[in-house]
């Protein structure tokens, strides 16, 4: 099997090749593409749980006194301590909570239930380090 056919049966024989070391039978180049993509899944998962976070925070920042209000800050501590679990040292350069932020701002509906929203900050109040301590 080859990697563009069968990823599952070419990922099992590629990791026990790497186990026995049999260097030969190593398909050197996607390896590579695959190890890069794992990084890069995890970043992506951790950038997505934080701007989990942020819009949470911004919907009960905009409707405090609605009745979803506690629920919504209680979702956004949940992400960030997901974020927090699978954040690594290296990720820090990589993620801009500013972009981030700006992104869930977009996604703030202009009414809900009927109900304009309060005015939130326009720039992200919290930094990297304060949205991983959650």
């Amino acid at each position: 099997m080859d990697y563009d056919s069968d990823i599952v049966e070419w990922s099992e024989r590629q990791a026990d090749a790497l186990r026995r070391r049999a260097h030969n039978e190593i398909d050197w180049d996607n390896v590579a593409e695959e190890i890069e993509s794992v990084g890069r899944s995890e970043l992506h998962a951790v950038e997505s749980l934080i701007g989990q976070a942020l819009r949470h925070l911004l919907k009960a920042q905009a409707w405090p006194l609605h009745r979803d209000a506690p629920s919504w800050r209680a979702d956004s501590v949940d992400f960030r301590h997901q974020a927090s679990d699978r954040f690594t040292g290296s990720m820090r350069q990589k993620i801009d909570v500013n972009r981030l932020y700006q992104r869930a701002l977009r996604t703030i509906p202009e009414t809900l239930d009927g109900e304009k929203p309060g005015p939130v900050d326009e720039t992200c109040p919290m930094t990297l380090d304060e949205l991983l301590e959650a």
